[in-house]
């Protein structure tokens, strides 16, 4: 099993990362684990690199990033500060929040998957958004006037124009209302036909609209002073 430790157990989720993802094994599939290994036992830990001894069945070493030890850190903090019965509370607040989101959003926007409850997700597309010319990115943009930040957007991508929607088992219901509020008075301003009001935002942000397809096709990697700046000498 893989388990993601972003959100889940209280390690960034936006942003792109740090991504950390650990994956378990059962005892059957233990012993066929790439190395290395770290053993604890009698003797405090040891590291064992090679198909030898409690890894003689291992089907090799990896050679890889072993991902971001900081997050680790911080989530194997998380769940033992919550104990096993925390996890299940904040694993069912969560489920709670995204479900009251869906249910006060529907009646504007279209759920994705109508039926039934959701999990820790609450996910719509933009069949809502048809004729009113405001895109996915221009709805999620003029969040960012609104003070919060997008959803994520476009995924999954079996679903047209996705807005994913993820609040965490931290949000109070006071913080959740602020944001349905946000999100009803983006809604209903869309089909009304503000379309100014979503082109070119964000409006209020230090940073406005930026060019994201010309940025992930040409990023720049190295800062260059501009010409007739002081910069200050060390």
């Amino acid at each position: 099993m893989h388990i993601n430790l972003h959100k889940t157990f209280s390690t960034p989720h936006g942003g792109g990362g740090p991504g950390a993802g650990p994956v378990v094994l059962s005892e059957a599939l233990a012993p066929f684990a790439p190395a290395p290994w770290v053993v604890h036992d009698a003797d405090g830990y040891r590291l064992i690199e090679r198909e030898e001894d409690e890894a003689a069945q291992a089907f090799g070493r990896l050679c890889a990033f072993q991902g971001q030890m900081g997050m680790y850190t911080r989530a194997l903090s998380y769940m033992m500060s919550h104990g096993s019965d925390g996890l299940r509370q904040v694993a069912e607040d969560a489920v709670l929040n995204a479900n009251y989101i869906k249910a006060r959003l529907s009646d504007l926007m279209s759920a994705a998957f109508p039926d039934g409850p959701c999990m820790h997700e609450a996910l719509f597309d933009d069949e809502w958004l048809k004729g009113t010319e405001v895109t996915t990115l221009d709805f999620a943009k003029a969040m960012i006037d609104e003070g919060f930040h997008p959803m994520t957007m476009y995924f999954p991508l079996v679903v047209h124009g996705a807005m994913l929607i993820e609040p965490t088992e931290t949000e109070s219901k006071q913080e959740l209302d602020r944001f349905i509020h946000a999100m009803r008075a983006l809604a209903e301003a869309a089909k009304a036909g503000d379309v100014d009001r979503f082109k070119g935002a964000p409006f209020h942000a230090p940073m406005k609209r930026l060019d994201e397809t010309r940025a992930a096709r040409s990023p720049v990697l190295r800062w260059t002073a501009p010409e007739g700046s002081n910069i200050a000498a060390e």
